[in-house]
């Protein structure tokens, strides 16, 4: 499996972004799938993360109600919707594809990650 995330940059506060994150191969549709970030000088964090079929979804309690993970198996896409950006959200964002059908939260249960996209906030 390779996972392409795509769809970072610089955003003014309050603004939003939509990443995506394309995977290869035919089982997409099996697997849970997940967003994390990583900020300098931190360790990388979970953000939110959805089950094989898009109906159950986890966030972070600090992303709840901003920001939205949903999946279209047809495209084999992932997508994260982030509104009422913040300062602190700047980091760099990861896709990941779990290890099984389940939503995961942490990074261990994770087996492919994509190569990253920088998410920057700020005026």
């Amino acid at each position: 499996v390779q996972l392409q995330a795509s769809g970072g940059g610089l955003v003014q506060p309050g603004g939003s972004l939509r990443l995506s994150c394309a995977a290869s191969g035919p089982t997409f549709g099996s697997y849970g799938m997940g967003w994390f970030r990583q900020a300098p000088g931190k360790e990388r964090e979970f953000v939110a993360a959805i089950n094989w079929s898009g109906g159950l979804t986890h966030y972070t309690d600090y992303v709840k109600g901003r920001f939205t993970i949903s999946r279209d198996n047809a495209k084999n896409t992932v997508y994260l919707q982030m509104n009422s950006l913040k300062p602190e959200d700047t980091a760099v964002y990861y896709c990941a594809s779990a290890e099984g059908p389940a939503y995961r939260v942490h990074p261990g249960e994770y087996n492919y990650w994509g190569q990253g996209t920088q998410v920057t906030v700020s005026s």
